[in-house]
């Protein structure tokens, strides 16, 4: 599959995003998706769909224990993203902009 990404590895158009879509982005990453991480990547789809932008990530966290699980924490994002860059990597998997604040 051949994407076009930004310089940020962030899909160009973020329109043609699907699960397919997410997967290849995930597998340059060494990640495989289940239905919890698809759940989670279209609440961040919905939030950026709501607001307009890109989510930092307390915000995002925020949003995500309201619509999905109030389980859901920081810690238990970087664990199952592989990643401590919560909002820039969920956004990048999303098929959405990186998140304004992130370097």
């Amino acid at each position: 599959m051949n994407l076009d990404l930004d310089q940020d590895g962030h899909l160009v158009d973020y329109t043609i995003w699907n699960e397919s879509v997410a997967q290849e982005l995930a597998r340059k990453l060494d990640l495989e998706l289940t239905p919890w991480h698809f759940q989670i990547l279209q609440a961040v789809r919905q939030f950026y769909h709501q607001f307009g932008h890109s989510p930092a990530t307390r915000p995002l966290i925020k949003f995500l224990m309201k619509t999905v699980s109030s389980d859901i924490n920081n810690a238990v994002l970087q664990e199952q993203f592989n990643t401590g860059l919560v909002a820039r990597h969920l956004s990048r998997l999303a098929g959405i902009p990186k998140p304004p604040n992130c370097l």
